[in-house]
C-alpha cells in the first residue's frame, strides 16, 4: 500500500470515528416522569408514544416513561421538567393552577361536562396555555382527558350539606374551594398516595374519575360513588423548552406529529374505558348511581361561583378562554 492510501485510509478511519462521535453525542434519552400506575390509560398512552417517537427518531430520541411517581412525585413533575431536571413530562392541569391562573379552567365544575365539550373547552384554552407554558421554559405537546368525574363516598350523599365536615381529597385550588363550599375539609394527597390514605381515614371523600377508583381498587374502601360528571379534567405532555429548541427542525416535526397521534388515540380511550370503569366499579361491590336532584343544584350552584371567582382572578386570559369557549 502506498504513502497516499495508507494516509486516505487513516483519514477514512478518522471521518467515521468522527461521525460515530457525533452520532453519539445527538443521540438522547429522556427520562419522562409519569404521575400514575402503568397501567392507567394515560401512562399506556405515554408508553406508546415514547416507542413511536424512538422509533422514528432512529433512536436518536430515546424517551423512557417512569410511571407511579417513581422518577418524580406528581407535584414535582412541572418543575422538574421546567428546570431541565427532565426533559419531558405529564402532569394534571388544573394542578399547575398555582403557577398561573388560566390552567384553573380545567377543574371548574359544572362548566363542561361532557367529552364533546371537554375537547371545546381545550380548544379555546389552548393558545393561551401554550403561550403561557412557553413563558415558564415548557411546551405543550399533547392533552389527553380523563373521563367525567364523579364524586365518592365513604357514606351516601343525598345532598351537598352532607359533605360538612367530611374529609376530602384535594389536590389543587380548585378541590380545595371545592370542598370549602361543600363545607368538607380538604386535604391535599397525590394520586400515588390515596390508596393509603383512605385505607387510614385521612380521605373520605373526592371527586374523581372510574379511572382513579378502579386503579386504585376503591372498592376497598369506598362504598359509594355517584356520577356527577362535574368536569373532565386533562393530563398534558410537556417538554422543557430549552431541550425542544436545542432540536432540529425535521426532529420536532417527527415528535409533533406522533404527539397529535397520542392526542387522538388518549381522547379515543378515555371515551371507550369511560362506561367500563363504571361498570368495574359496579361489579366491584360498589354503589354507583346519578345524584340526587338535591345533589345537582347544590354542585350546579358551587359552579357558578366557582367559575365567577376563577373569571375575577384570572383576568383578561380567564374572559378570553371562556368567550372562546361560549361562541
Amino acid at each position: 500500500m502506498t504513502r497516499f492510501a495508507i494516509s486516505g485510509a487513516l483519514a477514512g478511519a478518522a471521518a467515521l470515528t468522527v461521525l460515530s462521535l457525533g452520532t453519539a453525542v445527538a443521540a438522547q434519552r429522556w427520562d419522562m416522569p409519569l404521575a400514575y400506575p402503568a397501567t392507567n390509560y394515560h401512562s399506556e398512552t405515554a408508553a406508546e408514544f415514547a416507542r413511536a417517537v424512538t422509533e422514528a427518531t432512529g433512536g436518536e430520541i430515546e424517551i423512557v416513561t417512569h410511571p407511579g411517581g417513581s422518577l418524580f412525585k406528581g407535584d414535582e413533575i412541572f418543575r422538574a421538567v421546567r428546570t431541565g431536571q427532565a426533559p419531558i413530562g405529564e402532569r394534571l392541569v388544573s394542578a399547575m393552577s398555582n403557577e398561573d391562573p388560566v390552567f384553573g379552567v380545567d377543574a371548574l365544575p359544572f362548566l363542561a361536562t361532557s367529552f364533546d365539550e371537554a375537547w371545546k373547552l381545550y380548544q379555546a384554552s389552548k393558545p393561551i396555555m401554550e403561550k403561557v407554558l412557553e413563558e415558564k421554559g415548557t411546551k405543550l405537546l399533547y392533552a389527553v382527558a380523563w373521563p367525567p368525574q364523579g364524586l365518592y363516598s365513604v357514606k351516601p350523599i343525598a345532598r351537598v350539606e352532607d359533605m360538612a365536615g367530611v374529609k376530602f381529597r384535594a389536590y389543587n385550588a380548585a378541590t380545595e374551594r371545592l370542598a370549602e363550599l361543600m363545607g368538607a375539609v380538604p386535604t391535599k394527597i397525590e394520586a400515588a398516595e390515596l390508596g393509603q390514605a383512605f385505607a387510614t381515614g385521612v380521605a373520605e371523600s373526592m371527586i374523581s374519575s372510574g379511572a382513579t377508583g378502579y386503579d386504585m381498587k376503591i372498592w376497598e374502601y369506598v362504598k359509594y360513588w355517584y356520577d356527577t360528571q362535574a368536569w373532565l379534567p386533562k393530563n398534558i405532555v410537556i417538554v422543557n423548552l430549552e431541550t425542544w429548541n436545542g432540536l432540529d427542525e425535521k426532529t420536532r416535526a417527527i415528535i409533533l406529529e406522533e404527539a397529535a397521534k397520542a392526542e387522538k388515540a388518549g381522547w379515543d380511550r378515555a371515551r371507550e374505558l369511560s362506561d367500563w370503569y363504571k361498570a368495574e366499579l359496579t361489579r366491584n361491590g360498589m354503589i354507583v348511581e346519578p345524584p340526587s336532584e338535591q345533589l345537582k343544584a347544590g354542585f350546579a350552584a358551587i359552579g357558578e361561583t366557582m367559575t365567577a371567582e376563577w373569571l375575577a382572578t384570572a383576568g383578561q386570559n380567564g374572559k378570553a378562554v371562556i368567550d372562546a369557549y361560549r361562541k
